[in-house]
């Protein structure tokens, strides 16, 4: 590959920009009204307008992009996360355009991007799933009816859902009831689907995911865990590896499950198992996804790969750079999601930032999507940077984040800063002793 168009924004375009570069290939990135000054823009080789600030007249502009790169004379595209990452029409577009989609099979984002689908497909494989819906729930009868045999509270869930959008918990029938048809009216809005499934929730849970990756000639590994149970309203805000949770033989049970379910559906490329794990360690499949995931970096300084290369590496038709017993885990990495917004209503805060400096210290890595002089807008996800620290233990990472966040200076616009300092000062956090409602419970009314 000479020449690759970034069909995405923000941090990961930057992020992809730099891999790019140090394997001597050029970058197109695209930008909307909004983004003409953003850093991703200025760093690309060349960066193509692709239209108005709303992502649905610029970012998710298949065709469009489609054009854009045909006229740039790329190689591939890379999608980052979001946006159209996991739309398979979008890759069929790349593909049949004579283009390499830098991600898995657009059969495999189809089937997994169906969680009912997904969720049969591990069930046939002996991955173990939830309790639950086999198929769409067709009435509120239904619904009610099973969810009566598996026990409440359960959730209820858009088949097409994601990022937490599209999932309701229901702790009685009467919620179950109110619920039924707002849900499914939701996820025909966000995902153009109705179907709706239930499963059982489980409390106090751990929210781990396995990093995966696959190549075109059948081989799969997993380069370990990363635990995201730190969550708000669904979406994670702080991941980290290895897990303070998982014992050594769940862990390794958990990689040789990750690694049925993806030879269950012959993955290529990057892609992540996700489970949920009870306070028994017992484990079930969430949902694969198949893309890079927003905390990739976190994997990435435990074991020194450069992940976005590999994605590459493997688009190209080579086999995994390294064997499973070459890829070694070392020492604590952990991640936090730098937003835009307020700290008490937990909603975007955008405007101008009038001061940011992302200051360099030991083990500390900034991926960052926006500099001093800044504008956030309200038009995209308002994150300002992913900040990852490492240890040689969990205690030194801890202590590295705390430094960071106690000195970090931001003016202009409100963010989650302090959140993340109340995080590390929690003494339950840092004795790794939390679960998915851990901001619910602990910190957040």
């Amino acid at each position: 590959m000479q020449r690759i168009l970034i069909a995405n924004r923000g941090e990961i375009a930057l992020r992809i920009i730099r891999t790019c570069q140090d394997m001597g290939i050029e970058t197109v990135a695209i930008y909307s009204d909004a983004d003409q000054e953003m850093p991703f823009v200025k760093q690309a080789d060349k960066a193509v307008y692709v239209g108005e600030s709303p992502v649905h007249s610029s970012y998710l502009q298949a065709e469009r992009i489609i054009t854009i790169a045909k006229q740039e004379n790329v190689d591939a595209i890379h999608p980052g996360y979001g946006f159209l990452s996991e739309n398979a029409h979008f890759a069929k577009l790349v593909i049949n355009s004579g283009m390499t989609f830098i991600g898995p099979r657009p059969e495999t984002i189809e089937l997994m991007g169906s969680k009912i689908a997904s969720r049969q497909t591990m069930e046939n494989a002996g991955v173990p799933v939830v309790p639950g819906s086999n198929g769409g729930l067709k009435t509120v009868e239904e619904a009610c009816k099973l969810a009566g045999e598996i026990g409440y509270p359960v959730m209820l869930k858009a088949s097409g859902g994601g990022g937490g959008i599209g999932m309701v918990l229901c702790e009685n029938e009467q919620a179950l009831v109110k619920s039924y048809s707002s849900t499914k009216a939701r996820a025909m809005n966000y995902f153009g689907s109705e179907e709706v499934f239930i499963e059982k929730y489980i409390g106090n849970a751990r929210h781990i995911e396995v990093q995966i990756f696959g190549d075109s000639q059948g081989n799969v590994l997993h380069l370990f865990e990363r635990d995201c149970s730190i969550q708000r309203r669904h979406q994670k805000v702080i991941e980290e590896s290895p897990s303070p949770f998982l014992s050594t033989q769940v862990r390794q049970k958990m990689f040789e499950t990750a690694l049925t379910a993806a030879r269950a559906v012959n993955y290529s490329n990057a892609g992540t198992i996700e489970f949920i794990v009870d306070e028994q360690e017992n484990f079930y499949f969430l949902e694969m996804n198949t893309r890079l995931q927003v905390e990739h970096p976190v994997t990435e300084m435990i074991t020194g790969l450069d992940l976005v290369k590999w994605q590459i590496l493997i688009a190209q038709g080579q086999p995994l750079p390294l064997h499973q017993s070459e890829i070694i885990s070392v020492g604590h990495a952990i991640e936090f999601r730098l937003y835009a917004e307020d700290p008490v209503r937990f909603l975007p805060s955008p405007g101008k930032i009038t001061k940011l400096s992302w200051n360099a210290q030991e083990g500390a890595r900034i991926d960052y999507g926006y500099e001093e002089g800044g504008m956030v807008t309200p038009f995209y996800d308002p994150m300002l940077a992913k900040c990852i620290f490492y240890g040689e233990t969990r205690n030194k990472a801890l202590a590295r984040a705390r430094h960071f966040f106690k000195t970090l200076q931001i003016e202009g616009i409100k963010t989650n800063q302090l959140l993340f300092e109340s995080i590390l000062s929690n003494h339950d956090f840092q004795n790794g002793n939390y679960t998915t409602n851990f901001l619910t419970k602990k910190l957040v009314n």
